[in-house]
């Protein structure tokens, strides 16, 4: 649906109030909105790559960028720093992020590549930034904190560490917003590559992007199976999740950075958004972070 290549098109988020797809280019360092009405992308440069953006309750957007959280004015395209993170770590950089049922915003670092395929190993941590601004880290020594979201009745976290080849299960107090006792929920077939991004849909069940292996899998967090396989057309899908007027929806997001020339010329719809209809299955609008 949205034939603007993106280097690494990410975060994929249905924002209602303005009936569009919002999500980022991290290597592009753009923050883009799509309407699905008009077909029109707008985008809005940022200063740092961008590696996840979510909504905010008075409108606008909350990012996080380089090693940095900070709120997005769409109108004004004015970007404010609201906390400065890992400055120690000149490589690192925030990937993907979401909002709890609560209106807290967690976020994730990893370390940037040095050279092709290489990068410092756990290097990153998930942070969560409470409404007062104030921020917690949850986890540690990551690798690449990556895809994340909640139970239906908010008692379980789930986050993938892409490097790790894995989704984790994490008790989760809705009420302190922290996480506990991490569980292996999901281990990716060989075709089906690394995990990337992730989205829960309306009967609970977990949707894991496969970077790499062109496709979206339908996992049961009850039994730890893989339920659904839905193929894309291109092999670099980073992230999805439901939209639309109904949420019967599902927008993915890809990338053609990582791909070779001879790949790229293979590959005419790297990069691209697309939207998967027929699941028979809603996903659940997106939570606003409460600042």
């Amino acid at each position: 649906v949205v034939k603007e290549k993106n280097r690494m098109g990410e975060c994929p988020v249905w924002e209602e109030r303005e009936n569009a797809l919002v999500y980022v280019d991290i290597n592009s360092q753009k923050v883009c909105r799509w309407s699905p009405v008009t077909n029109e992308v707008q985008s809005m440069s940022v200063d740092a790559r961008v590696g996840s953006v979510a909504l905010r309750q008075c409108g606008g957007y909350v990012i996080a960028l380089g090693t940095r959280f900070a709120f997005l004015d769409w109108d004004t395209q004015a970007v404010t720093t609201i906390l400065e993170l890992e400055q120690d770590k000149p490589n690192n950089r925030f990937n993907d992020g979401k909002v709890d049922p609560k209106g807290r915003f967690f976020a994730g670092t990893m370390a940037e590549e040095t050279a092709p395929g290489v990068r410092a190993r756990r290097q990153g941590a998930l942070y969560t930034l409470f409404p007062d601004h104030s921020v917690i880290k949850q986890l540690d020594q990551l690798d690449i904190s990556n895809g994340l979201d909640w139970s239906l009745d908010h008692r379980t976290f789930f986050h993938i560490d892409s490097l790790s080849y894995a989704v984790h299960a994490f008790s989760y107090d809705v009420h302190t917003g922290k996480i506990a006792c991490p569980k292996l929920l999901y281990h990716p077939e060989k075709e089906e590559q690394m995990p990337d991004g992730m989205c829960i849909d309306a009967e609970g069940k977990l949707w894991v992007a496969c970077i790499d292996g062109g496709r979206v899998i339908r996992i049961d967090p009850e039994t730890g199976k893989r339920i659904q396989t839905v193929r894309l057309p291109t092999p670099r899908i980073t992230s999805c999740c439901f939209g639309g007027k109904d949420y019967s929806e599902m927008y993915v997001t890809s990338a053609y950075d990582g791909l070779d020339e001879a790949t790229l010329a293979k590959e005419p719809h790297a990069g691209e958004i697309f939207k998967i209809t027929g699941l028979g299955v809603k996903g659940i609008p997106q939570n606003c972070y409460a600042a």
